[in-house]
């Protein structure tokens, strides 16, 4: 009988670890170490739109060109591929946008995934080029202020007690597309944040990047350790 639970339980191991997971995942490698970012299900088109870049290897060798510390860490720039020290960059893209995908649930918590863009009226994404939020914590009269002079509306209580504690960019919320949010290796985004910059915010050193897909059964195991569930994950990574 004990042999035969043994089975039961590797066999139901086995089928959990191979049964195809509820996000997609991606790594961004750099000398600072690594972050592992979960892809919102609720933002599908910058998704897939992210996965097929990183797949297709487009971002390997790119840099994180634009640095503000307490703020956030850019990349994305093809053109900072091969682009001499000192060099402006941000102006590089992939000659297309992406619509807006705002969602009330997804703002810009320290850790977040988020899609730059120019000022065009329409608020579209940049096909290529994204910010992680380093961000700072806020206290209320912080906050009332951000609602007043940038937001125009009242953030959910919920929303501003994560602001209070962990931090992030809340003038940014409903202006730009929030699509992920670190899930493990945060600390890199402090240290990126942390490194000196000329004039222009770009890092003196380059910090380039590699970009990965997590395959199936690795994205699997990761939910399982992070007790990921369902599509509404996204509530529950205050502390991670």
């Amino acid at each position: 009988m004990k042999k035969i639970l043994l089975l039961l339980l590797i066999c139901s191991s086995a089928y959990q670890l191979a049964a195809k997971p509820k996000h997609q995942f991606v790594k961004i490698t750099t000398d600072f170490g690594e972050v592992t970012i979960m892809l919102y299900n609720e933002t599908p088109l910058h998704r897939d739109n992210f996965i097929k870049l990183a797949k297709a290897h487009f971002y390997d060798g790119t840099v994180f060109h634009r640095v503000i510390e307490k703020f956030m860490i850019q990349g994305g720039d093809p053109d900072s591929k091969k682009a001499v020290k000192g060099a402006a960059l941000g102006e590089g893209d992939v000659g297309y946008t992406i619509p807006a995908e705002f969602r009330d649930s997804l703002f810009h918590q320290k850790g977040v995934l988020a899609a730059a863009r120019d000022n065009n009226p329409e608020k579209a994404s940049s096909g290529c080029q994204f910010y992680i939020v380093q961000g700072k914590v806020y206290t209320d009269s912080l906050l009332d202020s951000v609602e007043k002079k940038r937001l125009k509306f009242k953030l959910p209580q919920w929303e501003r007690e994560v602001y209070k504690t962990k931090g992030g960019a809340p003038h940014l919320d409903q202006g730009y597309t929030v699509y992920g949010i670190v899930v493990k290796g945060l600390p890199m985004v402090d240290q990126v944040a942390a490194v000196k910059k000329d004039a222009s915010d770009r890092p003196l050193t380059d910090i380039k990047m590699t970009v990965t897909v997590l395959k199936r059964r690795a994205a699997r195991k990761l939910e399982q350790e992070l007790g990921i569930g369902d599509a509404s994950f996204h509530l529950k990574t205050n502390n991670i």
